[in-house]
């Protein structure tokens, strides 16, 4: 099953990121959203309900495919067809154009686009008709540094003036950076739905050493602030904080109990440690 009873909600204004592994059923997600996969059962509203599915596609700008345009042609004459087909005004190019950067190249043809280029072309396609939601899949997939920063600098850009955007990404870096909500999935069922900074919203941990490691593991075990403890490589402890807890307190608390430290960091768990540890038993 690509998507098992998936719920979430989508609030104006916030760039949703969906995270999973490849084949995690976030490309399915969208696809049924946008018409181009049937569900086997459940359901799903546009704009409160509003609207029937037919109409509120007309207010939704996406990119789920690689850009798909006449390589012999101009950026700009690719874009006045897509104008035809959406009822779109021509005057919208140029803004579109001037959105994603390529307003200096929109008579040169396409097949002489870089990767980065056809996909920053492709962000404005889907902007054309002025969308209040845009979807965007895998936007960064196969570009070099290069053009992974321009397009997340667009992305950025784009939330920045109020628009609501559901991309879907298996890299967590981009989600971290570019995303207000995360949605994470695995195997089609949702393990997380929220802010992104609620989901690394932790106390954080600290990585510990001592000669004395039975005693520290026992000491560990034991105390008010720590929730859990692991052995990591190098005879290195991570011991998670179930509350506030400075690495002073810790380390005069261990030195009273007769435990030299030879090594101790308190450290904020990253988004990435927090959607492994999502993930460690599915």
């Amino acid at each position: 099953m690509a998507v098992d009873a998936l719920t979430f909600n989508i609030e104006k204004g916030n760039v949703y990121g969906i995270l999973g592994p490849n084949g995690s059923g976030k490309s399915t997600t969208l696809g049924m959203v946008l018409n181009v996969v049937n569900p086997s059962s459940g359901f799903f509203e546009w704009f409160d309900g509003n609207l029937n599915t037919h109409e509120a596609l007309k207010k939704v700008g996406a990119i789920i495919e690689s850009p798909n345009f006449y390589p012999s042609m101009s950026a700009e004459d690719n874009l006045k067809l897509v104008c035809q087909i959406k009822g779109v005004d021509y005057s919208r190019i140029d803004t579109v154009l001037e959105t994603v950067n390529l307003q200096d190249r929109k008579k040169d043809h396409f097949k002489s686009y870089s990767l980065g280029m056809k996909q920053r072309l492709a962000i404005a396609s889907a902007l054309l008709n002025d969308p209040e939601i845009l979807i965007l899949d895998e936007p960064t997939n196969g570009l070099d540094p290069q053009g992974i920063h321009q397009i997340r600098e667009i992305i950025k850009k784009i939330a920045s003036e109020g628009m609501t955007i559901l991309l879907a990404s298996h890299l967590l870096d981009e989600v971290e950076k570019v995303c207000s909500h995360v949605v994470v999935i695995r195997n089609g069922k949702k393990l997380y739905a929220g802010p992104v900074d609620e989901l690394n919203a932790t106390h954080g941990f600290f990585e510990l050493k001592s000669e004395q490691k039975d005693e520290l593991k026992s000491f560990l075990s034991k105390h008010e602030a720590i929730e859990s403890y692991d052995e990591e490589e190098n005879d290195l402890l991570k011991a998670i904080l179930s509350k506030p807890y400075d690495a002073q307190s810790l380390n005069k608390e261990c030195f009273e109990k007769g435990i030299l430290l030879t090594h101790l960091v308190k450290r904020k768990e990253t988004l990435e440690e927090q959607f492994l540890k999502l993930t460690k038993n599915l």
